[in-house]
Parts: structure tokens; sequence; C-alpha cells
């Protein structure tokens, strides 16, 4: 064996589990690592030790080291060792093509044990076939830690930032970090707030985002910033939330959203070329929000698959049928999707239980309608179909109604009647759960597109049914040039959908899935000045919670614009996985607990006294599962 040492050579080990092949026969290692599986066959036993390189066999025999041997007797699953040994070739028919070390084994000359282990509350190797349960691996989060599977994912993710960090620093960012103790603005979600013992009464809160430091650096004139950041954001959890997350936040200044696009479009094609050896397709498709939601209910849409939907409101609005014509009435929309060969597909029972997957996006119901004979070879009744419409939509309007969705015979269409949003959403909602029953989906795609050109203000109903407006995204984006004319205040004051107004905001989408959202800032204090008017925001309170950056902009603010990628969603894209729990080392739970330390928990009454505070008896708490 070479003299030369390994890049992983300490005072503790010369070699990793993972890295001895052939050529090293004949050679002394010291290894280091966790008994992995362990085969006792009388005088001789065989270890697997794993450490996150990878496993090896070490045969411990009574005959080569009984000293060795006894030690090696007491040894359990996940014991820490130390093995001093020689490297042989296994004999033939021993063999494991499988495993990297497969062709060798380690003769053991000395065994110390250095870290003894209890039972384990589950296997650990990757030989293990059982299945643990998400609330077991978080409680055991450490040991769960050390299964191959898992470390792969960490080593995944650990490519994908380093991915991100060369691809910036390629293209001139500077890596600067912003503070984690701020003040609490008003942003959307709800602040993490943290006292102040130097100052009782007083409060920091932790960033939802860096998104007013970075600005702010860009007026001091660092024109492209980034940094892989902790943000907080106190809100209900979802399969892809969580109260704490990873963000990849970057700056640009002297840009438009093109330029940001053609950064992140390069920085993606890095990520997926070290991750999963793929090139992928650029430029990305560019779809308006407008038109994301009317041809797939979705401002993040999953372009894998077709199932567009079809507005068909002017068409059935000349029907008999009260659900769609009174809808119509009132300003809703009536859209549709059709599936080809869906009438054999779908059994009425599977039509009825529709109703139950548009339900929570707020839509009443589904109606259907079965092609037995398409316009062509029904043409005196415009096509024949079954289901509820049938004796509401006929004729002319029929035909119409089925040559506009392209319909023909043995294909089912599905409809949805609402107000634009809800319909809008309810059928997104729809569409997807059709491509997963359907096995539409190529799980091994990458339909990247950006939705581009949100509205700067959503629009929604208060509990007195009056109309409001809020920020799409956030009251520093930029509006579309030719839609700023529209903020004037004799122009606002008789426009009757503040929606209409555009906005210069990007959502770069993969899969169904938003990855991240940016755009173009404000620069300009007046144009600031009036957002935060139009929102109700008081000059006192704009001062008072964003003065400092009203000021900063008094001394000279270039153009500037960015975007935040969720590097948690990222990875989680990137491992074809169903959870960013499962691409966070220490996640919560849906219900915001981290089973392992016991947060969040209560604190001593010294520690409330220091920080002035007084806890209120609270409500009584149910038990997470």
């Amino acid at each position: 064996m070479s003299d030369e040492t390994t890049l992983y050579r300490t005072a503790t080990r010369t070699h990793t589990c993972g890295e001895l092949r052939a050529a090293d026969e004949g050679g002394d290692v010291v290894l280091c690592g966790w008994v992995d599986r362990r085969r006792d066959q009388g005088g001789i036993l065989f270890v697997d030790l794993r450490d996150r390189y990878g496993r090896v066999q070490i045969v411990v025999s009574v005959d080569d080291s009984p000293e060795a041997h006894a030690t090696s007797e007491g040894l359990s699953l996940e014991d820490v060792v130390r093995v001093e040994g020689r490297v042989r070739l296994r004999p033939e028919g021993t063999r494991n093509p499988k495993l990297g070390t497969g062709d060798v084994e380690v003769v053991v000359k000395g065994i110390s044990i250095l870290g003894k282990s209890d039972p384990i509350p589950f296997e650990v190797s990757a030989t293990a076939s059982s299945e643990v349960g998400l609330e077991t691996r978080l409680r055991h989060r450490v040991v769960d830690l050390r299964r191959p599977l898992v470390q792969e994912r960490f080593l995944i993710r650990h490519k994908v930032t380093s991915a991100c960090r060369r691809a910036l620093e390629r293209h001139d960012f500077v890596d600067i970090e912003t503070p984690t103790l701020t003040r609490s603005t008003p942003e959307g979600a709800r602040d993490f707030v943290v006292p102040n013992r130097r100052q009782p009464g007083t409060f920091y809160a932790l960033p939802q985002s860096p998104q007013l430091f970075k600005q702010l650096l860009m007026v001091a004139g660092f024109d492209r910033y980034f940094q892989v950041v902790k943000c907080f954001r106190d809100e209900d959890m979802r399969a892809d939330r969580q109260p704490e997350f990873t963000q990849l936040d970057m700056e640009m200044a002297f840009v438009e959203a093109q330029d940001v696009q053609n950064v992140v479009e390069d920085l993606l094609a890095d990520v997926f070329r070290a991750t999963r050896g793929v090139e992928i397709e650029r430029p990305f498709r560019r779809l308006p929000y407008a038109e994301a939601m009317s041809r797939y209910g979705s401002d993040k849409p999953d372009l894998r698959f077709g199932l567009e939907i079809q507005e068909v409101s002017a068409i059935v609005a000349r029907s008999g049928f009260g659900v769609f014509t009174g809808t119509i009435e009132r300003g809703g929309i009536v859209g549709a999707i059709r599936i080809e060969g869906g009438a054999k597909q779908f059994t009425r029972k599977d039509l009825d239980k529709l109703p139950e997957v548009v339900k929570d996006a707020g839509a009443k119901g589904v109606a259907w309608a079965k092609v037995e004979a398409g316009p062509a070879e029904a043409p005196d009744e415009g096509g024949k179909i079954t289901g509820p419409l049938n004796k509401h939509v006929t004729g002319e309007v029929r035909k119409e109604l089925l040559e506009a969705v392209g319909a023909g015979t043995g294909d089912l269409v599905l409809f949805i009647a609402d107000q634009t949003s809800t319909a809008q959403n309810a059928l997104g909602v729809l569409r997807n759960h059709l491509g997963e029953k359907l096995e539409l989906i190529d799980p091994d795609a990458l339909a990247f597109c950006w939705v581009v050109d949100f509205p700067l203000f959503e629009v929604f109903e208060d509990d007195d049914g009056q109309p409001q407006h809020a920020p799409m995204h956030h009251p520093f984006t930029m509006p579309v040039d030719e839609d700023i004319p529209l903020l004037a205040e004799e122009r606002w004051s008789t426009l009757e959908n503040k929606g209409v107004i555009r906005a210069k905001a990007y959502d770069v989408v993969l899969n169904g899935m938003e990855l991240g959202g940016g755009s173009i800032r404000i620069h300009d204090r007046e144009l600031q000045a009036r957002i935060f008017s139009l929102l109700g925001i008081s000059d006192e309170l704009a001062e008072d919670k964003f003065g400092f950056l009203l000021r900063a902009f008094r001394y000279g603010a270039p153009p500037h614009g960015g975007i935040a990628l969720g590097i948690d969603r990222l990875v989680q894209l990137v491992l074809k996985l169903k959870s960013i729990q499962d691409v966070i080392a220490f996640p919560k739970t849906h219900g915001g607990s981290c089973l392992l330390t016991g947060a969040p928990a209560e604190i001593d009454g010294t520690q409330l006294t220091e920080l002035a505070l007084k806890i209120q008896a609270p409500p009584a708490r149910e038990k997470e599962a």
C-alpha cells in the first residue's frame, strides 16, 4: 500500500469505510465507524462497519486475535468502534458487486469500543426493509439521520447549495449576511418575536425574509448580493411549510426582470446538472398570471400534462341549465376540462366523488357530460351526451359546446361554475387530481416556467362584503410602467377593479410547485409612499415601520430587483420527495413542534422576570399526535 496519506487520514483513522478497493489488498488500515450488521459464526465474527462514506466487512477471528475477538463478542448494533487490521480479498463466491468495497474485507488485529449504543429504536442499516413512522423518526432523529438513504438526501442538499454558490460567484455576486434580530414590519405572515431584556417591553422580530436589508444593500452600492439564509414565519403548517426555512436570497441593481430570470435559469441548470446529471431546457416558458389561471387554474401550474381548462361561459349562457346561467348572471364563469376517452374510465361512483375533491377550493359541485356521439356522428342533435346536462344543453348550444372543448365520442367533459377566482382555483385542483388519477404525470419530467405579470393587488371582500385590496406579494413591488398612471388619485378613485394593475413580479415554477418569487422593486420614494397610502399605511406608520428604507432612498437608489428561492423545496423537487420535512435535518411537525428537543417549551419564572413578561393562563392544549 502507498505511504501517501489519504484525504481522510487523521490521528484516529487512515481510511473511511467506503474507500477500500481490491488495489488496497495487503495494506494495514485503521477504520472508525458504527456497527451496521453483525453475524456470529462461532469463532469468527463478521461485522459490517459503516460511516457516511459507505460500508466495509470486517472479520474478527479468535485464531487471528483472541483479544479482539473477546472484545467484539460484546458488540451491539450502532456501537462506535475503531479497528486495526489488514485488507485482503474476499474469497471467490463471497464478493458483493453491489457494494463499493464488496471485493475486500479487513482482518481485524485490534478493536476498541469508542461509544456504546443502547438498543436502537429502529434499524439503521441500508439493508433494513421495515418502514418507520414519521413520529418515531423525528423523536429519534439522530438515529434516523444515520440511515444511508437519509444521509444521501443531505449530501444532495449540500450539492444543491454548493452549485448555487458557484453559479452566483460566477456572476460576481457577493455573499453578505443580514440581521436575524430585526424589527417587526407588516409584510404578511405573523412574525416570531423575541423579547429584549435590556429594554423591557420592546421586541425584536425574526425575519420573514431579508427583503428590506437587501434593498438597502442595493442603495449601498453592492449591486449583486446573495446569501443562504434562515427565515421565519408564524403561520399554519402544511406539507410544504415549516416555521423556519432556508432560502437562497439574491438582489441585483440596474436590471430588469429578464436579467434576474437569466441568472436564475443559469443557476438552476447548474443545480440539476450537479445533482441529477441532466440538462434543463432554456429559456423557461413564460406565462402571464391571467393565462396561467385561465388555462391551468393555478399560479403555479404543472405543465407535465395537458387537461387544459377552457372557459365556456359565452356558450352555456344560452343553455337552459340554471346552475350555469345563474352563475354567469352573477358575474361568474363556467370552465370545462375534457378527458379523452374518459367516458369509460370514470364510473358514476367516480364522478360522484369529484365534488369532494374541489370542496376545499370553495366549489359547490362538478357537473359532467359523457359524449356518446360527437356532433359529426349525430349532427341533428348536436351530438349525444349522457349526464345532468343532457336535458338542458341541446341542439346548436350542445354542438358549439362540444366543438369548443374538442370533445368527441367516448370523451368525458367536467364543468365547474362559480365566481371567477373560485372556479379557476377549483378547476386547477380538479385538473391536478385528474393528472394523478389518470397517471398522466411523468415523475422524471422537469417542466419549468415563469409566471409573470401578477396583479399588484389581491382583491377580496371583508367580513361586511366590501371590496378590499392587499399586496399580492409585498408592498415594495414595482408596478408595470404602463399601469403606474392608474395609481394617481383621479384614476384610482374611479377604478372598479383594483386587480387589473399589474406588477413587475415573477415566480419560477417547477412541476406545479413554486420554487421562488421575486420582483423588480420600487426605488422611487414618492411612488413607494403612494403605494403605502393606497394600502392604508399612514405617513406616520410608514415612517415608524419603514422610515429607514425611505430615508435611504433620499441618497440615490438604483433600479433593482431580485428573487428568493426556497432551498428546502428545491431539494425536495430534485429528490422527487413529497415533503420538505424529508430534506430538513431537524424539522418541526405539522403542529410546529420539535419532537427531538421538546420545543417549544415554557421558560422559568426567573427568565420571565428578567424579560418583564407575565404569562396569562394559556388555553387548553391539544396533545399532538
